[in-house]
């Protein structure tokens, strides 16, 4: 009999600390052993020299959300799940999200139901709080916590989901006192409604305004008014999909001043720009809308020094799938809907590693150790994941990735597996790809197709992360 289920031969693994040839040997599901010339496998794979890296861990996604404004989101827990793990994403954290006037059990109960038997890859989920009732802070979002529900989300901006700031305090004081992390949404409501309001009345309306009604100051603002509140209830926040140098510098001194506060981007800060959301009052730039918007072609360069300096710890999607014709996506609304109307969001889970990889790690920006951690290590200790995921280690799940690197490609929306009918980054070229894609051993993309196999991912209740645990004094530990 052989000693393992699956040996990975001559693999150039990467953690987030290390670069190391082996051998990898899974059982039931987990690495049970690193080494050069480990014993025999049933199944064995020669990675040839390949990097291998841990499977993705995708935590800012959304499928199947309920949307509330007639538009309906193109990936359900099936084509979502198969099209992260294509991309090399072998967990992800989509959002159970509570109406105003609803429960929050009852939102998580939904989403239990939306995606029982569907998924291919594992996924946990994050909490949306928009309803910060007595009931909800008392008794529901507690309970929800102890069973793995262990980070939610909670929005400054949008009408239908904005908390007020005494709603974020003490929404963020029940963070603190059960060992929650908190994701902001940091955008400025009232400026945003009041540049629309004037946009709209001047008769501009096309897509492109999109970016005018949400300049990077009221990112700026609301970054500095969340990381207060931080630091008035002394709870860590992660700041989500961060779009501009003007948050960025309030990020970095907040970090610079000691506080627990940590930072999320996504490729369309990289590789998108308000050009993208077109030069003409034509309907194509819908394509690119999402909050905060793409900002100009220099501030592309601050982010990646974001993500090269530490200022960054997470690189998710935000994949907000709307398909750009139909009636139901950007166009619910109308064929020429004002920019306020249209569907907020963009496709990303399966293009947000081999972005990152391509133009990252291989054009010498970031090191393949940097790449590990923004995309799947430090995803896994934010949100109570590590260490069974995120990780090349003894224990871990045997999620990982072999990459194919060098052969370029012009990346178009045909390659793709979502059920969105565009990329925004249609025509772009790249470098990488992964080559196979395992879950828990299990070969989820073998470079061609993916397995078919709904139903076969696993819900993962999280543990409490060790980043939102109170600190001690240091007078307390001098006791």
């Amino acid at each position: 009999m052989a000693e393992f289920e699956l040996v990975i031969r001559n693999a150039r693994a990467v953690t987030a600390a290390d670069i190391f040839m082996t051998d990898i040997g899974v059982r039931d599901g987990r690495i049970v052993a690193l080494g050069l010339g480990l014993a025999g496998g049933t199944r064995e794979i020669d990675a040839a020299g390949r990097h291998v890296t841990p499977g993705g861990i995708d935590s800012h996604c959304h499928f199947d959300q309920p949307t509330g404004d007639g538009s309906v989101m193109a990936d359900n827990f099936v084509s979502g799940t198969r099209s992260a793990a294509c991309g090399g994403t072998t967990t992800v954290i989509p959002f159970a999200c509570q109406q105003k006037g609803q429960s929050l059990r009852a939102a998580v109960e939904d989403y239990h139901r939306r995606a029982a038997g569907k998924a291919l890859i594992d996924y946990a989920f994050h909490l949306i709080v928009t309803d910060p009732t007595p009931d909800v802070l008392e008794r529901e979002l507690p309970a929800l916590i102890a069973e793995g529900l262990t980070s939610f989300k909670i929005y400054m901006t949008y009408d239908a989901l904005k908390l007020d700031d005494r709603q974020m305090l003490e929404t963020l004081a029940v963070a603190r006192r059960e060992g929650a992390m908190v994701m902001v949404h940091a955008e400025n409501a009232d400026c945003i409604s009041w540049l629309t309001s004037k946009l709209i009345a001047g008769g501009h309306t096309a897509p492109r305004f999109h970016a005018a009604s949400r300049p990077m100051l009221v990112e700026r603002e609301a970054t500095h008014r969340a990381i207060a509140f931080a630091e008035l209830v002394d709870v860590p926040v992660l700041i989500v999909h961060v779009s501009g140098r003007e948050a960025i510098e309030q990020i970095r001194w907040a970090q610079g001043n000691g506080l627990r506060i940590h930072a999320e981007t996504c490729p369309q800060y990289l590789f998108l720009s308000a050009e993208d959301l077109g030069c003409d009052d034509s309907f194509h730039g819908a394509k690119c809308i999402c909050s905060p918007p793409p900002r100009d072609k220099a501030n592309q360069a601050v982010v990646w020094e974001g993500l090269e300096n530490g200022v960054f710890q997470v690189f998710s999607s935000d994949h907000a799938p709307f398909r750009f014709d139909g009636p139901d996506g950007k166009r619910a609304h109308g064929e020429n809907a004002s920019f306020d109307q249209i569907a907020n969001g963009i496709p990303g889970v399966e293009t947000r590693m081999a972005l990152l990889w391509s133009e990252g790690v291989m054009r010498g920006r970031i090191e393949p150790q940097r790449f590990v951690e923004l995309t799947s290590t430090n995803a896994a200790k934010l949100y109570g994941l590590y260490p069974r995921k995120g990780s090349i280690a003894i224990g871990a799940d045997a999620d990982l990735v072999i990459w194919n690197e060098g052969q370029p490609f012009t990346l178009s929306n045909t390659m793709l597996h979502h059920n969105v009918d565009y990329t925004p980054y249609e025509g772009m070229q790249l470098h990488a790809w992964p080559a196979l894609t395992l879950s828990r051993g299990e070969v989820v993309w073998d470079g061609t197709a993916p397995l078919d196999a709904a139903g076969r991912g696993q819900f993962l209740a999280c543990d409490r992360p060790g980043p939102a645990q109170k600190r001690r004094r240091v007078d307390e530990l001098a006791l």
